[in-house]
């Protein structure tokens, strides 16, 4: 009798046949210790495969099926024999790399030249190009786990992209923060791409936006915008709140007048002076 040998097919499919390399999935660790001589390895089109043998790269795998092939190690045991076949367990690892584009949202606060507190959100947008960048990623990335997550990524990242928005804010008027937005976008692009480079990872493309972290600021610049002054954009924000709460005298400040209440009959009160106005008087 002959024995049939059967391969072991490796891939990112759970058991469930779900695919793990989901959008936030940058790196995936095959968790089974079933990979030996002989098992196949399925590499999908937007995968690349790093296979690694007791801690050293063999590998890197673009779009295909591959056999695992490397030399026989001598080994002792009559168990280890038995189940496995003369191979041990972990003695292969598979690591599947997302190659296609991800996008990132980080968010923080910046300060600008009066040292009022921005808030700033920033989606980039990264890939892996080619199998010399999945190998630096595998090899300068640690993870824990089975995985590095885009919010892992994200952690690496934040302080650099919190250095480069306050290098420009910080010396910019809190009014004049949207008019440097080009400015901070490419600088943030630079500092990021070449710090992601180190692991491999490409940066496509920036969106920053930045604005102010109070909401009153945030008022107050929007009625600037609109020619107001400094104190007529304070008159009008206080004129708004007071319309929405059904004072009638909201236009008096938008314009800046008193208000008084004509012909007003009084009451005189022993020890209180009268409070007619001059117009009731008359």
């Amino acid at each position: 009798m002959f024995a049939i040998a059967i391969r072991n097919v490796i891939s990112t499919l759970n058991s469930q046949g779900e695919e793990t390399m989901g959008p936030s999935v940058l790196l995936y660790h095959h968790p089974g210790n079933d990979i030996m001589n002989g098992s196949l390895l399925t590499v999908e089109s937007n995968h690349f495969c790093v296979l690694k043998s007791r801690g050293a790269i063999l590998n890197v795998y673009d779009t295909g099926q591959y056999a695992v092939e490397t030399p026989q190690r001598v080994l002792t045991g009559a168990i280890q024999q038995a189940f496995y076949g003369g191979q041990s367990p972990w003695q292969y690892e598979a690591i599947y790399i997302n190659r296609s584009k991800l996008v990132i949202r980080a968010e923080g606060r910046a300060l600008s030249r009066e040292m009022a507190q921005l808030q700033y959100q920033v989606d980039y947008y990264i890939h892996v190009d080619s199998k010399d960048d999945a190998l630096k990623l595998v090899q300068h990335m640690p993870y824990q786990g089975h995985f590095i997550k885009t919010d892992e990524v994200n952690i690496y990242a934040s302080p650099v992209l919190e250095q480069a928005i306050n290098q420009i804010c910080q010396i910019t008027p809190l009014e004049q923060i949207n008019e440097k937005i080009h400015d901070i976008t490419e600088l943030v692009a630079g500092h990021l791409q070449e710090f992601l480079a180190v692991y491999g990872i490409t940066l496509n493309n920036v969106k920053v936006l930045v604005s102010p972290a109070d909401e009153l600021m945030k008022k107050l610049i929007s009625l600037r915008a609109f020619g107001l002054g400094e104190e007529q954009a304070v008159r009008y924000y206080l004129a708004m709140i007071m319309a929405e709460r059904g004072l009638m005298t909201a236009p008096n400040m938008a314009n800046g007048t008193g208000f008084s209440i004509q012909a007003v009959p009084t009451m005189s009160v022993p020890g209180v002076p009268s409070m007619a106005s001059p117009s009731a008087e008359e």
